[in-house]
C-alpha cells in the first residue's frame, strides 16, 4: 500500500467515526515560544486539550508534518527520520479507551492489512507515590481485542526497560507494563517533572514486531517490546491525557483526552513487513536517483547510511526552508543549515561529482502534491536556496579545511571543534574523521557543552523575538500593540467569546492577529470591529500597567495564551476606564485586560485612525486580520 493511501484511509476512516479532519500546522509555531518546531501533532492543540473549546467540534483527525533536531544524529539506521508525518486523531471529552484503541487496532488489522499475530501492545504500571493508578482497563480492552482475532494475550509487568531486558518475553505475553519513563506522556516527562499546570497522562503503545530479526544481546539478555535491538518498532501511541499537575500531586482535567500520533512512514514499512522506513515508496526516488548519481548501490552497507541521510536531510530541509525557515547561524536557520551541509558530506561520500542537493527536490516532492500543494508551489525558491547553500559551503570547505590544519597540531579542542562549525560549517563528524586520519582525537565532550550554550542562547533569543508578537518596541510599533489589544477586545465583542488569539505579529507598518473563529467574518462585522476600535481610541482611554499574582489576574478574566507557562507575578495591561490611573485601575470596568509585558502607550487617543486592511483564512478555524493606523 502506498503512503499517500494510508494516509488518505487514516483520514477517511476517523471521519467516518465523526471526526472533523484539520489541516497540517506549519512546521514554525505560531504563537508558542517554548520550542523552535512543531515535533508532534498534538503540539498546536495544547489550549484545547486544556479545556478550551475548538470551533470544529470534539473529534480532531489529522496528518501532521512534524520536524524533531534532536535526530539529526540518530539517522542513518533504519528507522529514525528527522521530518515525518504524524497521524493523529483527537477526543477532547468525547470518547475515551473503550473507543480509541478498537478504532485503532481496526485501522491497523482490517484497513492496512498489518497481521495483528505481529502487534504487540504496553500500558502504564501505575505510580503509587502519585496516586495514579495502574491501567488495567487499557489492558483488558487489548485482551478482547486480540482474542477476537483469536490471537492468547497474557499480561506481564515490565516495570523499567533495564527490568524487561532482564525479564524477556514468555509465550502468549502479548501486553506489557511498563514505568511512566516509557509509558506515560506529557510534554515535561515523567509525573514527578511536570511542573503545576502541565498536562499529562497514562499511554499506550503500539509494537510491530519483525519476527525474522534475531534478537541482539549487545542491547540486554533479554528481548521486549521497548528493547532497541530493532526487532520491535513502535508504531502508534494512544494517550489518555485526564490528568493536570497541581502544586501537590494531580488533578483530574475537566475532560478525559485522548491524543493518539502514529508514525505515517512507520506504519507504512511495516505494512509491507519492512523493517527499513528508506525502503517505503516516498524514498524510493530519492535513492534511485542516488544511485544512479553514485554509480553504488543502496544495498551496499557500506554507503547505506550514507543514502539514508541525504534522503532523510533533504526531505527536512525541504519542508523547512517551504514553510519560511532559510539556512542562517541561529536559531531555526541554523538546522537547515546542519542538515544541507550533512547532507554535502554525504553527498560526497557516496562519490558524486556531477549535480548538486538541488536535483532531489523533484523526486521527493514527487509524493506529497496532493497532501502538500503549498510547498509544491514553493518549488523553485526552494531549489534556489538549496544552491545557494551548498554553494556557500563548498566555498567554505576550502576555508574550514585551511583552519583545521591551524588547530590540528594536537588533539582538538571543544572550542575548536566548535569554531570550525560555527564558522565554517564543519559538522563535529567531519572533524572526527579528519582528526583520526592524522592520529589525534576530538574533544566530544567539550564540543558538546559549547553546542548546548549555542543552543541556550538561540532558544533565548527565540523566546525573546516571539513574546508578544512585536517586532521591534519603536513608537509606531508600540501604537499598533496597544491598538492589537483593543481590535481583540472588539473581535470577542462582534464574533463572541470564543474568539482567543492563536498568533500576533506587529511591525511599524502594520499588525497582524491569528484569531479562532469557525467561518469567514463577514463585512459588516469587520466595519463594526474597526468602528469599535476608533471609538475606543476617541475615548481617550488610560493604559495603565499592573503586577499581580497569576491567580488574581485569571480571577479577573484576565485575556492570556491557553496553555502557556506564566510565572507567580505577572504583568497585565488594562485599557480604560475614563479615569482609571495606576493606584486605582479599576479592573472591573476596564474595556480590555490582558496577561502582557508591553510596551504599550500611556492613552489610546495618541493613536491615530484605525483601518482593517485584510481579513483571510490561515488553516481550519483560524483567521488572519491585518490592520494599520492611519
Amino acid at each position: 500500500m502506498k503512503t499517500a493511501d494510508i494516509r488518505a484511509k487514516y483520514l477517511e476512516f476517523f471521519k467516518k467515526q465523526g471526526h472533523h479532519i484539520i489541516p497540517s500546522a506549519p512546521l514554525v509555531p505560531e504563537n508558542d515560544p517554548t520550542t523552535l518546531f512543531t515535533g508532534s501533532g498534538m503540539q498546536p492543540l495544547v489550549p484545547y486539550l486544556l479545556g478550551q473549546k475548538h470551533p470544529l467540534g470534539d473529534r480532531l483527525a489529522d496528518s501532521q508534518k512534524s520536524f524533531r533536531s534532536g535526530d539529526i544524529e540518530d539517522v542513518g539506521d533504519n528507522r529514525h527520520t528527522t521530518f515525518f508525518e504524524m497521524l493523529g486523531n483527537w477526543s477532547l471529552g468525547s470518547y475515551f479507551k473503550a473507543e480509541q484503541l478498537p478504532w485503532l487496532f481496526s485501522f491497523l488489522t482490517d484497513e492496512v492489512g498489518i497481521d495483528p499475530k505481529r502487534l504487540y501492545v504496553t500500558a502504564f504500571i501505575g505510580d503509587e507515590a502519585n496516586s495514579i493508578p495502574k491501567d488495567t482497563e487499557a489492558a483488558e480492552i487489548w485482551k478482547k481485542l486480540f482474542a477476537s482475532k483469536n490471537i492468547p494475550a497474557e499480561t506481564a509487568d515490565i516495570g523499567s526497560e533495564e527490568e524487561g531486558y532482564a525479564k524477556g518475553m514468555k509465550e502468549n505475553e502479548r501486553i506489557f507494563f511498563y514505568d511512566a519513563k516509557k509509558n506515560w506522556w506529557s510534554r515535561s516527562g515523567t509525573p514527578d517533572k511536570m511542573p503545576a499546570g502541565e498536562p499529562g497522562g497514562p499511554d499506550s503503545e503500539v509494537f510491530y514486531c519483525f519476527e525474522e530479526i534475531e534478537h541482539d544481546k549487545k542491547f540486554g539478555e533479554f528481548c521486549h517490546p521497548n528493547c532497541d535491538c530493532g526487532r520491535f518498532l513502535e508504531i502508534g501511541n494512544s494517550v489518555f491525557m485526564e490528568y493536570k499537575r497541581a502544586e501537590n500531586g494531580f488533578e483530574k482535567l475537566p475532560q478525559r483526552n485522548v491524543d493518539f500520533g502514529g508514525g505515517l512512514e512507520r506504519i507504512a514499512a511495516v505494512s509491507e513487513n519492512n523493517s527499513d522506513v528508506f525502503k517505503i515508496d516516498i524514498f524510493k526516488g530519492t535513492i534511485e536517483t542516488l544511485e544512479k548519481f553514485s554509480g553504488k548501490s543502496y544495498a551496499d552497507t557500506q554507503y547505506t547510511a550514507a543514502f539514508r541521510v541525504v534522503a532523510d536531510h533533504l526531505r527536512s530541509s525541504i519542508f523547512l526552508i517551504g514553510d519560511g525557515v532559510l539556512p542562517s547561524n541561529t536559531e531555526r536557520g541554523y538546522f537547515v543549515r546542519r542538515l544541507l551541509r550533512r547532507a554535502v558530506r554525504y553527498w560526497d561520500k557516496l562519490g558524486i561529482t556531477e549535480s548538486g542537493l538541488s536535483t532531489l527536490v523533484d523526486p521527493i516532492l514527487e509524493f506529497y502534491g496532493e497532501a502538500y500543494p503549498e510547498t509544491i508551489d514553493k518549488r523553485q525558491q526552494i531549489k534556489e536556496e538549496i544552491e545557494k547553500e551548498e554553494s556557500k559551503f563548498r566555498r567554505t570547505l576550502k576555508d574550514g579545511l585551511r583552519q583545521f590544519e591551524k588547530v590540528a597540531n594536537a588533539n582538538i579542542s571543544g572550542t575548536d571543534a566548535f569554531n570550525l562549525l560555527q564558522s565554517y560549517g564543519f559538522p563535529l563528524e567531519l572533524t572526527e574523521e579528519l582528526a583520526k586520519e592524522r592520529g589525534i582525537s576530538v574533544d566530544v565532550e567539550s564540543f558538546k557543552e559549547e553546542f548546548k550554550k549555542h543552543q541556550d542562547l538561540s532558544r533565548a533569543g527565540s523566546e525573546k523575538k516571539f513574546k508578544g508578537g512585536l517586532g521591534d518596541t519603536s513608537e509606531a510599533t508600540v501604537k499598533l500593540h496597544t491598538a492589537h489589544h483593543l481590535l481583540l477586545k472588539a473581535l470577542q465583542t462582534v464574533l463572541g467569546e470564543h474568539v482567543h488569539q492563536r498568533g500576533s505579529n506587529i511591525t511599524p507598518e502594520r499588525l497582524r492577529i491569528d484569531f479562532m473563529n469557525p467561518e469567514k467574518v463577514t463585512l459588516e462585522k469587520l466595519a463594526e470591529a474597526e468602528r469599535i476600535v476608533n471609538e475606543k481610541i476617541a475615548e481617550n482611554l488610560p493604559v495603565i500597567r499592573s503586577e499581580m499574582p497569576r491567580e488574581e489576574a485569571e480571577k479577573l478574566h484576565a485575556e492570556h495564551e491557553f496553555g502557556a507557562k506564566y510565572p507567580d507575578v505577572v504583568s497585565v495591561y488594562s485599557v480604560g476606564p475614563k479615569g482609571a490611573t495606576k493606584e486605582d485601575p479599576k479592573f472591573a470596568e476596564s474595556y480590555s485586560i490582558e496577561f502582557c509585558g508591553g510596551p504599550h502607550v500611556e492613552h489610546t487617543g495618541v493613536l491615530g485612525h484605525f483601518k482593517i486592511q485584510k481579513e483571510e483564512a490561515v488553516s481550519a478555524g483560524v483567521r488572519r486580520i491585518k490592520a494599520v493606523l492611519e
